[in-house]
């Protein structure tokens, strides 16, 4: 993990530093980018779309496919800090199901149509996203009776983001730092056996973390 994070760090800071040389100014034309964050493949594919309204200002919307939710199993179950972890079995985070949503205005501080300029393309972004996971339901059997135990969680977060967007040809880099906070709220309903009689339990557990961001997104300009 510490290698892999080492390599992204790696990988980010020479983007951003790449394409530094002069090159000459381009036109405002509205552009719209098309782009992916090979960075959380490891669960999810995300998918954006960014439209320039002013040299300075675009609006950028993107959507998640899940298809697991095991690095939040290695968080909430793995590393214990001392917080409360939801009663969802491990099982039920692999194969859980899911389906984002993001929304950001960007903030270009230097324009990327500032063709002399070294830092052009570099912009700052206030995103607002939500997540929400279904995870398989589980049997379990109770005085050879069985039932069904469900779960589900919704994440609900801000990002404030610095980065830099910069293309060769029609190819868009656009790697990125940043913090930010999530809320994760998790439902669960199962099944306990007391002496032999199945016992509902409705849970609901909250958790509000501090995050850190750090990844690239590749596209195509339109």
């Amino acid at each position: 993990m510490k290698r892999t994070l080492l390599v992204l760090l790696f990988v980010c800071c020479y983007a951003l530093t790449a394409g530094a040389q002069e090159r000459q100014a381009q036109t405002f034309r509205n552009s719209t980018y098309i782009k992916v964050n090979p960075t959380t493949l490891i669960n999810e594919l995300d998918v954006y779309v960014e439209q320039e309204l002013t040299e300075k200002l675009s609006l950028e919307l993107g959507i998640s496919g899940i298809y697991t939710d095991y690095p939040d199993y290695l968080l909430a179950k793995k590393i214990d800090i001392g917080q409360k972890k939801p009663d969802i079995s491990t099982e039920q985070f692999v194969e859980g199901r899911g389906l984002g949503f993001r929304a950001a205005l960007r903030w270009y501080i230097f324009s990327l149509y500032n063709g002399n300029s070294r830092a052009g393309g570099t912009y700052f972004q206030p995103v607002l996203f939500y997540k929400k996971v279904f995870y398989p339901n589980e049997p379990v059997t109770i005085n050879d009776t069985e039932y069904k135990e469900s779960a589900s969680k919704h994440v609900y977060g801000l990002q404030f983001l610095l980065g830099r967007q910069f293309t060769k040809g029609k190819i868009v880099f656009d790697p990125y730092i940043g913090l930010g906070i999530r809320s994760k709220i998790y439902y669960y309903h199962n099944y306990h056996d007391n002496n032999g009689i199945a016992q509902a339990d409705d849970g609901k557990l909250v958790s509000v973390l501090p995050s850190l961001q750090l990844g690239i997104k590749l596209g195509l300009k339109l």
